[in-house]
C-alpha cells in the first residue's frame, strides 16, 4: 500500500511547478484527477512536443494521473466541479490571483461545500501583496529575487539557470504544504488553504545562501564567482579529455586533497588555512590544481580523488547522466509505455520510502481519457447525461 492511497486530488494546474506537486502526490499513491477544458489545456502543446504533438513536459508531470475535461466557466460545469470537490481531499491550481476562475477556487468559496478540503494555490507572487496579480515565470523570479545577479563568471551579464530550479523547488514546497495540511486535518478534521509562489521560493533559495546576513553583518553584496564555491574552494578544470568538478570543502578534506595532488605543502599553508581563506585565495589554488589535472585523463583524476575521498565528478552531458550507474541503481530513470511511442524514459521520484514506496504506473492521460470513469462511476451520471454534456461542450 502506498502512503497516499485513498486520497483524491483535483488537479487544475498547468505547466511545471504545480503539476509537479500533483505528479509527486500521484506517485505516492493519491488518485489525482487532472481537469482541463474540452479543447485541451495549453501545456499539452506549449514548448517542445513529441511525435504525437504533446509536450515532453506533459508526459512527465501528467504521469499517474487520470484525465477529464470540464468547462468550469459555464454554470453547469461549475456545479459539476463543486460535486467533485465534495468527493475530494485536495485541490491544486495555479490560476493567477484575481482571475474569475481563481475566485471560484478560493477556500472561502469551497469550505462550505467540503470543510475538509485542502486547497494548494501556486502563483507567481502569492495570494497577497501589491504584485499578487502579476504574471511570473521561473526566470523572472530568479531575476527579482537576486539569484541571477550571482550566477555566471565575474564581469558576465546576469545569468539564469537553464534548469528551472525555482519551478521544481516551488512544486516541492507545494507538496510539503499539502502533506503538512493532511497531517493537520488528521488531527483537527479541518482543511485549509496553502499559498505557495515562485517568487517566495526564489527569495528563500537566494537568502538560504546567507546573502542577506552577509550584507546585514558586513555590508557586502555577494558577487559572481563562476564555478567556485561561496564558502570554500571549488573548481571546474579540463583534463586531457573531459571537464571535471572538484569540491574539497572542509579542512579535513582539503588536507587529503592537497596530498592527493602531490602538494602536501598546501595543506598547512596559512593562506589556505580555512574554507573562507581558500575561497578568498582561490586564484592561488587554481594553477597547481589545473597543472595536476591537465596531465591526466578524467578517469585518472576521478580515480585518484575517489581514492582520497574527495567530492568530485566528471561533467556529464544529459545522455551520459541518464546512463550513470548511480542513477540506474536509484531508479531515477523509469520507462513508461506511451501509445504509439513505445517506452519513454521519465524521471524517477527522489523520495525513497521503505514501507510505502512510490510507484510510477501509467502514462499521462489523453484528453478526456477518464471522463467515463469519473463522471459515470464517481458522480453517478447516466450515459445520456454524459453524452449531452459532450454535445454542449461542457465536458
Amino acid at each position: 500500500m502506498r502512503a497516499l492511497e485513498g486520497v483524491r486530488v483535483l488537479d487544475l494546474s498547468r505547466f511545471q511547478a504545480c503539476p509537479l506537486c500533483g505528479m509527486m502526490l500521484a506517485d505516492l499513491g493519491a488518485e489525482v484527477i487532472r481537469i482541463e477544458q474540452p479543447e485541451g489545456a495549453p501545456d499539452r502543446t506549449w514548448g517542445q512536443t513529441g511525435p504525437d504533438g504533446e509536450t515532453l513536459l506533459y508526459k512527465i508531470v501528467g504521469r499517474n494521473k487520470k484525465g477529464i475535461t470540464l468547462r468550469i466557466e459555464q454554470a453547469e460545469g461549475l456545479e459539476i466541479f463543486r460535486q467533485l470537490v465534495k468527493k475530494s481531499d485536495i485541490l491544486l491550481h495555479n490560476f493567477t490571483p484575481g482571475a474569475p476562475v481563481a475566485r471560484e477556487m478560493s477556500y472561502d468559496r469551497l469550505k462550505p461545500i467540503n470543510p475538509k478540503i485542502i486547497i494548494a494555490a501556486v502563483s507567481g507572487y502569492g495570494q497577497t501583496g501589491p504584485d499578487a496579480e502579476k504574471p511570473c515565470f521561473d526566470a523572472v523570479a530568479q531575476a527579482r529575487a537576486g539569484s541571477m545577479f550571482l550566477n555566471g563568471f565575474p564581469g558576465d551579464p546576469p545569468l539564469k539557470t537553464t534548469v528551472t530550479n525555482i519551478d521544481v523547488s516551488t512544486g516541492l514546497m507545494a507538496t510539503i504544504g499539502v502533506l503538512t495540511a493532511l497531517l493537520h486535518r488528521e488531527r483537527t478534521g479541518e482543511g485549509q488553504a496553502i499559498d505557495v509562489s515562485l517568487f517566495d521560493t526564489a527569495s528563500f533559495a537566494t537568502q538560504a545562501l546567507g546573502t542577506l546576513l552577509l550584507h546585514h553583518l558586513y555590508g557586502e553584496i555577494r558577487v559572481q564567482v563562476g564555478n567556485r564555491g561561496f564558502h570554500s574552494y571549488a573548481g571546474c578544470h579540463k583534463t586531457k579529455d573531459r571537464w571535471v568538478m572538484i569540491n574539497p570543502a572542509t579542512n579535513t578534506i582539503w588536507k587529503r586533497f592537497s596530498k592527493a595532488i602531490g602538494r602536501p605543502d598546501m595543506a598547512d599553508d596559512p593562506r589556505f588555512a580555512s574554507d573562507m581563506d581558500r575561497f578568498r585565495n582561490a586564484a592561488l589554488i587554481d594553477p597547481p590544481v589545473k597543472e595536476w589535472v591537465e596531465q591526466r585523463t578524467a578517469t585518472e583524476v576521478i580515480a585518484a580523488l575517489d581514492k582520497a575521498r574527495i567530492p568530485c565528478s566528471i561533467v556529464n552531458t544529459v545522455d551520459e547522466a541518464l546512463e550513470d550507474a548511480q542513477v540506474l541503481a536509484r531508479s531515477m530513470v523509469v520507462h513508461l509505455r506511451y501509445p504509439g511511442l513505445g517506452d519513454l524514459p521519465v524521471p524517477g521520484l527522489p523520495i525513497k520510502l521503505s514501507a510505502s514506496p512510490a510507484s510510477i504506473d501509467f502514462a499521462a492521460p489523453k484528453l478526456g481519457e477518464h471522463n467515463q470513469e469519473i463522471y459515470g462511476k464517481l458522480l453517478g451520471m447516466d450515459q445520456d447525461n454524459i453524452e449531452r454534456l459532450k454535445r454542449e461542450g461542457i465536458i
